[in-house]
């Protein structure tokens, strides 16, 4: 039986990419796992595995279209450019010119356009790679290229790559906030573990993917990761996250020194390393 483990946050730095990876490594010891990442702005899952080189396959996909102009039908009635609401149009010369980085593909300017000059095209606005890590499992990574749109069905492109590989449990890292990608990388998911850290806008932002969560109803726990720079707000959170809490994770300099050399969490002997080991165990129990 496929499961989808998601891990997610809102806030960014908090340590969804660092538990994901070390998850995914522990997984694999028992369980056939799939990692995928699904922060598709800033992919750096490989680089907590240590996985950055040697991709096995990438590809340019397209998710979104943009406007392109048929300069023999135009007669410069300037239509398209008045009811673009992105301003990605201006009339130079009398004709149109579309600016590709603030097209957003809504076809408006096709619609109403009298004299069917305008059309939209597919573009190739993102890639996705894979590859097989030293610990077996499968990676799959994507990311949206410069000056495109589409990073949530980027993200729904990169979990249907995932799903061609056999696996028990798929571990998805999801991307910072609640926007789109964050939604596609919720859409399916069995369990979804929540990490926050102690701060003002660490609780803030967890309790808004919060909401996006139990839209989805899906089942979810809390770690607070960095938990010791603000011991009595961690006590407050873990206090309102009642039977939801899962476990938590010391700040530790470290860490961004491993990481600097690409050297995976679960090959040193921090005590970070110990800590999400004991989280790991505690969330078998609570999947299963």
């Amino acid at each position: 039986m496929k499961f989808q483990l998601v891990v997610s946050g809102g806030k960014g730095g908090v340590g969804k990419s660092m538990l994901c990876s070390v998850l995914a490594m522990l997984f694999s010891r028992k369980k056939k796992v799939v990692a995928v990442d699904c922060d598709v702005d800033a992919p750096n899952l490989a680089i907590w595995l240590n996985e950055t080189r040697n991709w096995q396959k990438i590809k340019k996909i397209s998710t979104s279209s943009k406007a392109v102009v048929d300069y023999g039908k135009c007669t410069g009635c300037g239509l398209c450019a008045e009811h673009c609401r992105f301003n990605a149009i201006k009339m130079e010369k009398g004709k149109p010119v579309i600016n590709p980085f603030l097209c957003e593909g809504c076809a408006a300017c096709e619609v109403i356009c009298p004299q069917n000059a305008i059309k939209l095209k597919p573009v190739k606005n993102g890639e996705i790679k894979v590859k097989r890590t030293r610990q077996g499992f499968f990676l799959v990574s994507g990311q949206l290229l410069p000056g495109e749109t589409g990073s949530g069905k980027i993200v729904t492109e990169i979990k249907k790559e995932g799903e061609k590989f056999e696996y028990d449990i798929m571990l998805i890292d999801s991307a910072p906030g609640t926007g789109c990608p964050v939604i596609a990388s919720l859409q399916g998911a069995d369990f979804v573990v929540l990490v926050t850290e102690p701060t003002p806008s660490g609780f803030s932002d967890l309790n808004r993917v919060l909401e996006v969560v139990n839209h989805f109803n899906i089942p979810y726990n809390i770690i607070i990761n960095k938990w010791d720079i603000n011991a009595d707000l961690s006590k407050r959170i873990e206090k309102w996250a009642g039977k939801r809490f899962l476990g938590k994770i010391s700040y530790d300099k470290n860490i961004f020194k491993a990481i600097s050399n690409l050297t995976p969490i679960l090959e040193t002997d921090l005590k970070a390393k110990k800590e999400i080991e004991e989280i790991y165990q505690e969330l078998v129990k609570r999947i299963n």
